[in-house]
């Protein structure tokens, strides 16, 4: 929005030629997104108080702590909607808006979002337990998957590479996929979208992971956006793709602005509105840029996760009822062992910050 009404100008001030810019649109989209979630996270909050949009006893997992049916009751859900909100009003004003990569990552944040709120809003207000039927979330979440993968494939990227991954730390290694490249784009997005969803156990513990993986996704949408770093870097060059650096900088900022209400003891949880949407989010860029093999650097603790769970799932099954782990997702492990929440929240976002810096370092490890 801002970037039509205002780049224009430049032909009368030079100082609207800034908008011309990616990073001086991204760090501000940034700073908006933060800010967003400064002036609507206390509004949002207070609604879903008045509502009694709130954790009960009966709406928490049996399958996590017990003590968290105790710690947990009270607290407001739902908050993914400050999250949506501080994503796409900063993305709608900073980008071009009619570039097709944000117009596809806006659509799939948004369908993913509707998703996770249908769930929560059946569980919080219509007090149905289970929410949203399991098969329905997971049908909802291939369907986008598979048409995600159908429009790349019907409509190849310029460089007709749309078909073929890219294989980190190797510059020439491609592997073409053909039509079965559709079945890989679903598996990519299912595949995210639920690990961010099991990441979401403890306070602070999705959201600032999620900033970590969006803070490299960042970078890697800017590169593959730029020729000349491309070329140097060796990565693929997708034509436009790089403003999508703009809607990553603003998950980002969103990511940073929710945390501070969502920090221990939170003051409300993202729901499934926002876990969906933010797991739909990042699988989306990861497809877009060409980089979905990285997408298991990148998100390593949302793939450590999700690996614990199908682990412990398999040995229960196979050892007939034995565990691996006192409790899956790993987390709740950790907890179980008396380590504080805090504490394994932190050391987790260490990881995930040591995630994103081996994910970056594979552009020169080439």
């Amino acid at each position: 929005m801002l970037y039509y009404l205002l780049y224009p100008l430049r032909e009368y001030w030079s100082v609207f030629n800034l908008f011309r810019y990616i990073t001086f649109r991204s760090a501000y989209a940034v700073v908006t997104a933060i800010l967003i979630t400064f002036i609507f996270g206390p509004l949002i909050i207070k609604v879903l108080r008045k509502w009694h949009i709130v954790e009960t006893p009966e709406t928490i997992r049996d399958e996590g702590l017990k003590s968290h049916k105790r710690d947990k009751a009270g607290v407001p859900s739902m908050g993914g909607l400050i999250i949506l909100i501080a994503i796409l009003l900063p993305t709608l004003m900073w980008a071009d808006i009619s570039n097709s990569y944000v117009l596809i990552a806006l659509s799939a944040t948004t369908l993913f979002g509707l998703v996770g709120f249908l769930d929560d809003y059946l569980k919080l207000v219509q007090r149905k337990k289970a929410g949203l039927l399991g098969r329905f979330k997971l049908v909802s979440q291939i369907f986008v998957g598979l048409a995600l993968g159908v429009f790349l494939y019907f409509y190849p990227l310029e460089n007709g590479m749309t078909t073929v991954l890219t294989v980190p730390f190797f510059k020439s290694v491609v592997i073409p996929l053909g039509i079965f490249y559709i079945l890989f784009v679903m598996i990519v997005i299912v595949g995210s979208t639920n690990a961010v969803n099991l990441t979401d156990g403890l306070d602070g513990l999705a959201i600032g992971t999620v900033a970590f993986a969006a803070m490299a996704y960042a970078g890697f949408c800017y590169i593959v956006g730029n020729f000349k770093f491309a070329d140097y870097l060796q990565v693929m060059f997708i034509d436009g793709v790089g403003e999508l650096t703009v809607f990553m900088s603003a998950m980002l900022g969103a990511a940073i602005g929710f945390l501070w209400y969502n920090a221990h003891p939170a003051e409300v949880f993202m729901g499934d509105t926002g876990s969906l949407a933010l797991g739909g989010a990042i699988g989306t860029i990861a497809v877009l840029i060409k980089q979905e093999l990285l997408l298991v650097i990148v998100g390593g603790v949302f793939v450590i996760e999700a690996v614990s769970v199908i682990v412990q799932v398999l040995y229960f099954k196979t050892s007939g009822g034995k565990r691996v782990f006192k409790m899956s997702p790993i987390h709740y492990h950790y907890r179980l062992l008396g380590i504080p929440e805090s504490k394994v929240v932190i050391r987790f976002w260490i990881l995930a910050a040591m995630f994103a810096l081996i994910s970056l370092s594979t552009l020169k490890i080439r």
